[in-house]
């Protein structure tokens, strides 16, 4: 896969799966638009542009629409185009549904699927000019199968799947593809924080006995970006070791 000429944009990408993505798509030749909404962003973008790759780094909350505009207008100013878009930002504010607060339903609402509704909405415009463009949303096996204490984030990732299905079906007289990716239990930032009996709970549930990695969700969303993939839309794909099936 080469992406030589090609403008990616990555929300979410200052570390973690995002990152892995971004990087991934950089190597592959892409100029890259990362997002975060603090500096260790930037941190990225430095460790980017020493790797030679083409990167601009842009800082914002993209559950702002002010913010999210502004995330797709610098990838058109500083490379011409958007070609592909990953909604990957996420949060989680895990509670039982009874502790649960409005703040940690909305947070996690407007982080994981607001931000994705409206950065595409803002990257469809240059994308239907030129009739071609790629959207991947980063879901979860936890928006097909639902989990304990994750009423909000699998709501999110949920409605998600039935986001990227309607654009799918909407934007698809205009070239755009619209596809997304369903992670299992990834080793990120946040499977860190679970404890060890947690982490062998899930890696119990998954038939290639082990936990995957960033660079092989990345290798999934590089895929659906490419033309192998140009005629495939609509589709969530689960990159989870077989969790569901």
């Amino acid at each position: 896969m080469d992406f030589s000429g090609k403008t990616v944009v990555v929300t979410g990408s200052s570390r973690g799966l995002g990152k892995a993505i971004a990087e991934k798509f950089a190597s592959l030749n892409a100029n890259v638009v990362i997002n975060g909404t603090s500096e260790t962003v930037l941190k990225t973008e430095s460790e980017f542009l020493e790797k030679g790759y083409r990167v601009k780094a842009v800082i914002g909350d993209i559950s702002i629409d002010e913010n999210a505009r502004k995330l797709i207008d610098t990838a058109v100013s500083e490379f011409g185009s958007v070609d592909v878009l990953v909604n990957n930002a996420g949060i989680v504010r895990d509670k039982l549904l009874m502790r649960m607060t409005e703040e940690d339903w909305d947070s996690v609402l407007d982080i994981n699927l607001k931000s994705a509704f409206l950065c595409t909405k803002a990257a469809v415009k240059p994308m239907m000019k030129k009739r071609h463009g790629t959207i991947i949303n980063i879901t979860s096996v936890v928006g097909l199968m639902g989990n304990a204490g994750q009423a909000n984030y699998a709501a999110s990732k949920a409605g998600m799947i039935g986001f990227t299905k309607s654009a799918a079906k909407e934007l698809g007289p205009w070239g755009i593809t619209c596809n997304a990716v369903a992670p299992g239990f990834i080793l990120t930032d946040m499977s860190d924080a679970l404890t060890d009996e947690i982490k062998e709970k899930y890696i119990a549930m998954v038939p290639l006995k082990r936990a995957g990695t960033p660079e092989e969700v990345a290798d999934a969303v590089c895929f659906l970006a490419s033309d192998g993939a140009r005629y495939i839309t609509g589709q969530v794909i689960n990159i989870d070791g077989g969790m569901v099936m």
